[in-house]
């Protein structure tokens, strides 16, 4: 038989426990991928990634043409307000505005897209978003 003060104690600890996991709540990191292919690719093609959101810097990141392919996962704070008072009234609901996808060689842009992320983008699964259809980036532009 337990003795009240150790049923106090565990109930004190559980409730210590749930605070502590409410007030350490985090937004998730979601992720945006890029995949596509690159006509007629220069020699050492990059693809740079941008994800432009309404009130802050872009978050970026570049990839080397493979093969006339390239794939990049971009990642992002879903982060939209700061909490109040430990993790209340976080929000989590940051997106992307804008994705431009550009095809570079050392200084020189050949190509350059920009995607509206909500009608050129869907949630690939629980934390990803990929593009709707196939991106092609092309050296003669």
């Amino acid at each position: 038989m337990i003795s009240r003060a150790v049923r106090a104690l565990i109930s004190i600890a559980s409730v210590a426990l749930v605070s502590c996991a409410i007030a350490h709540a985090r937004c998730p990191v979601d992720v945006v991928m890029v995949r596509g292919r690159v006509d007629h690719a220069p020699g050492n093609a990059k693809v740079r990634v941008q994800l432009v959101f309404a009130k802050d810097v872009a978050e970026s990141g570049e990839v080397t043409v493979e093969d006339g392919a390239f794939s990049i996962p971009i990642e992002f704070l879903t982060q939209s307000r700061r909490p109040v008072v430990n993790g209340i009234l976080e929000k989590c609901d940051r997106r992307p505005k804008i994705v431009t996808v550009t095809l570079m060689e050392g200084d020189r842009e050949y190509d350059s897209v920009s995607l509206d992320f909500a009608k050129d983008f869907r949630m690939a699964d629980s934390s990803s978003y990929a593009l709707r259809s196939e991106l092609v980036l092309n050296r003669s532009h």
